[in-house]
């Protein structure tokens, strides 16, 4: 059966993505884009369907999203593909996938791109804007963007093709794809574990008397567990988030910002 996306429609997905940070909100950050990013694709797969169904997949991708903009593309057009090729009691699994790809592709992105590629096309234009040459600007623009959009195209392209490829196959289609999914949740652990480590900071100032030279309780803890604290912290705040469903958490935030404010004025943490 020929597919009903076409190349004109995932051009107009592309070049859509480009506003993919028009429309940020706090509640579902990009969810707003990426259904008009999605329209040309929604607007061709529910062209002749009924009109709940056309509700319903407006609102499906409504719900909360929010990853790297370089790595979206990728991610939509495996999303794409699944919603071409997926029946409507099935649509379930578009939402499953996103939301088990954007974590990881926003770390990869950050780590990669933000943090990587774009402080080195920054450092080569500043060194020719320091001597006053206007091209030092130019050459960081094209540095970047050189990059960025053929990552986009090609990543859109490749997640739609291969994502039909896959979902193609009876036997192994849905396998191959719940695969993917629990090695995304793998690595977006690993990131939100590797952030857990950098990010959250809590020493303990507690000294325990010992004849002259008095134990530091925070060097006895690395040395058993380093960043224990840090991990006890997150993990309470997980705990009390999810006990909530998230209402709770501007309560969450200053809570931890007094409680902090008074342990360091006790000297329990510095």
């Amino acid at each position: 059966m020929a597919n009903l996306i076409t190349k004109k429609e995932l051009k107009k997905v592309f070049w859509r993505s480009q506003l993919c940070q028009m429309s940020h909100n706090y509640e579902r950050m990009q969810s707003l884009s990426t259904v008009y990013i999605l329209k040309p694709v929604l607007k061709k797969l529910y062209k002749d369907k009924p009109k709940e169904e056309k509700v319903n997949a407006m609102k499906r991708h409504l719900e909360y999203f929010n990853t790297h903009p370089i790595a979206m593309p990728f991610i939509l057009g495996i999303v794409s593909a699944m919603e071409e090729t997926t029946n409507e009691n099935q649509k379930e699994s578009v939402i499953s996938m996103k939301t088990s790809l954007m974590g990881p592709f926003a770390g990869i992105g950050d780590s990669l791109l933000n943090f990587t590629w774009m402080p080195i096309a920054g450092s080569i234009g500043a060194a020719f804007a320091i001597d006053g040459n206007i091209f030092g600007a130019i050459m960081m623009l094209l540095m970047i963007n050189c990059l960025y959009f053929p990552i986009k195209y090609y990543g859109l392209t490749k997640g739609y093709s291969k994502g039909v490829e896959v979902l193609g196959k009876e036997d192994n289609g849905k396998g191959i794809f719940d695969r993917l999914a629990n090695m995304a949740n793998v690595l977006g652990v690993i990131v939100v574990g590797g952030l857990i480590a950098t990010t959250v900071k809590a020493t303990l100032g507690v000294q325990i008397s010992a004849g002259e030279n008095p134990l530091m309780l925070q060097e006895m803890l690395d040395k058993v567990m380093p960043n224990l604290i840090p991990l006890l912290v997150t993990a309470a705040c997980y705990h009390l988030l999810k006990k909530s469903n998230g209402k709770n958490a501007v309560w969450i935030i200053f809570g931890v910002l007094i409680i902090a404010v008074i342990l360091s004025m006790l000297g329990i943490i510095v």
